[in-house]
């Protein structure tokens, strides 16, 4: 028997706050939503109700695994329809969550990869903070203690600003991406697709389907043996394509939807639940 695993992103793939919801129909038209998370006491992220179906159904075919650059903490404050994933990549898979909790094991490995490939966080975020001009600059944070980002007034940034930074982190075995408002700094060797391909090789996956729609969920995608992306985002933005990635038309909370769709029908009838984490 062949056994498939699911990994997708979670934020602007399969769940979305109200401003991403891109809802261009008639008001009598939308869709009924679902909450799934709340954050300060107010209802932040959504799904479709049909999407929530799919979402509750997928665990009994296939072994699915959010794939989030979101910390533990905010990942934690969701809750999808359906059991609660036997695993979870966080932190850009600088965290891989076994029932919850975060696997020692994987904690070490990364570890290594980045004081093997990779500058230090410190060294990184004291440049970003030098180069950054308080006329733009609104906030500045790290994730997890792994990588660094900045919030910042995209409309502000100068020209070249970003490919200079880029051109300085790439020498030091970083990557940056630029969503919205934030600027990332991520090491090179922190990879959503390495934590998925690490539970692939513990629980004997066959196949992987894939979805997210960020700069940062390329190398998720270009690992699976098939993977969708919606039409916003990064990837659609910068025409992002592969032999085994399906650009969708959908945008927004209907594109959820659709990679839903796509992971139940890509599931090949005769698929089990996998594997106990190991």
């Amino acid at each position: 028997m062949t056994h498939t695993l699911v990994a997708s992103d979670l934020d602007r793939t399969l769940i979305y706050s109200a401003a991403a919801m891109d809802l261009t129909m008639p008001d009598a038209e939308a869709p009924r939503l679902l909450c799934v998370e709340v954050y300060e006491h107010r209802p932040l992220s959504y799904v479709t109700e049909t999407a929530a179906a799919l979402l509750a159904g997928l665990p009994a075919r296939a072994l699915f695994v959010p794939a989030t650059t979101r910390t533990r903490e905010q990942y934690r404050r969701i809750h999808l329809p359906g059991p609660p994933p036997p695993f979870a990549v966080c932190a850009n898979g600088g965290h891989l969550l076994v029932d919850g909790e975060s696997d020692r094991d994987w904690q070490r490995t990364v570890a290594a990869r980045l004081a093997e490939g990779s500058a230090p966080l410190d060294e990184v975020r004291a440049h970003l903070v030098r180069a950054a001009d308080p006329a733009w600059l609104l906030r500045e944070r790290t994730a997890e203690d792994l990588f660094a980002y900045l919030v910042v007034e995209r409309a502000l940034l100068p020209d070249g600003w970003i490919e200079e930074l880029t051109a300085w982190a790439d020498a030091r075995g970083w990557s940056v991406s630029l969503q919205g408002r934030k600027v990332y700094a991520v090491p090179k060797p922190l990879t959503k697709s390495a934590a998925v391909t690490e539970v692939r090789r513990r629980t004997g996956a066959a196949e992987i389907l894939a979805a997210g729609d960020s700069l940062l969920d390329a190398d998720l995608l270009l690992a699976a043996d098939r993977a969708w992306r919606p039409a916003h985002g990064e990837l659609a933005a910068t025409g992002f394509h592969a032999p085994q990635v399906t650009a969708l038309p959908e945008r927004g909370i209907a594109a959820g939807e659709a990679i839903l769709r796509a992971f139940c029908e890509g599931v090949r009838e005769g698929d089990g639940v996998l594997g106990a984490p190991v």
